[in-house]
């Protein structure tokens, strides 16, 4: 796309940046950072499909849905993502690349900030701050400071690269889709193996002396996590089948979470 087709403006871009600090203002179980991040990039959803109401409700229908990455990269992705919707691109070809993009950001943020700059920058800050000297609170000021500015940078080589790769996401837009599907329907795999557990407590007594423990001696050796998996099908079934609201199935998980572990059994 030429520098003349485009929409937003560096200034829209930066704008967006500053908007991405409000991610996890609506932060919540059944969409996570979704609200927070609608509420970001529609400004630039408004300024690119302008008087085109149907492409703004879908663009907004498909920004709405579930997402939870790193709040210090997601400008990347919004500026990545801004970037097609900026050139029209297919809607499933979007989708797929924000499902896909998402958790990868999220884990590689993680352990570029919270594993390892600010532990070291901390330890460093307080090395000097034991001694009591004013240096170590400065240092992890500066470093905060600079990883608040990087939003802006990671916003704008999003855009960027979105932008310069557009034609080339063009003619290989069906493997690409295909590919990030693929991509994030394993990354949501593993979200589920990770924060499904069910532990069952129950024992069969089999004479005075032993007893048969349902988790460790059954359902670990026939069939491992099968609770989990049978769980996470159930609540697919309610949603893709049944239409069962997010909030009522999170309720239920609760209510059933507790009655169970009140009676024993979980």
């Amino acid at each position: 796309m030429t520098e003349s087709k485009r929409v937003l403006t560096k200034k829209d871009i930066t704008k967006l940046a500053f908007r991405s600090l409000f991610l996890q203002a609506s932060f919540n179980y059944e969409r996570m950072q979704a609200g927070g991040w609608l509420w970001s990039m529609l400004p630039a959803l408004k300024k690119i499909h302008k008087d085109d109401k149907k492409a703004l409700s879908e663009s907004m229908e498909d920004n709405l849905e579930f997402i939870n990455t790193h709040p210090n990269l997601v400008g990347f992705l919004m500026g990545l993502l801004l970037s097609l919707e900026e050139n029209k691109e297919d809607r499933n070809l979007i989708k797929s690349l924000k499902v896909a993009l998402f958790a990868p950001l999220a884990g590689i943020g993680d352990a570029i900030f919270w594993f390892t700059i600010l532990p070291i920058v901390a330890g460093i800050s307080a090395s000097f701050a034991m001694q009591g000297s004013i240096v170590g609170p400065l240092i992890f000021l500066a470093v905060y400071i600079g990883i608040f500015v990087l939003r802006i940078v990671w916003t704008h080589m999003g855009y960027e690269l979105g932008t310069n790769a557009v034609e080339k996401i063009k003619t290989s837009s069906q493997s690409i889709s295909k590919s990030a599907s693929i991509l994030g329907s394993t990354v949501i795999g593993g979200l589920i193996a990770a924060y499904v557990h069910i532990t069952v407590l129950s024992e069969v007594k089999i004479n005075k002396e032993h007893a048969v423990n349902l988790q460790t001696d059954f359902f670990d050796k026939v069939f491992p996590n099968i609770l989990p998996l049978g769980f996470t099908l159930l609540m697919f079934y309610f949603l893709k089948k049944k239409k069962a609201s997010p909030v009522l199935l999170i309720a239920v998980t609760f209510g059933i979470a507790i009655l169970f572990s009140a009676l024993g059994v979980l």
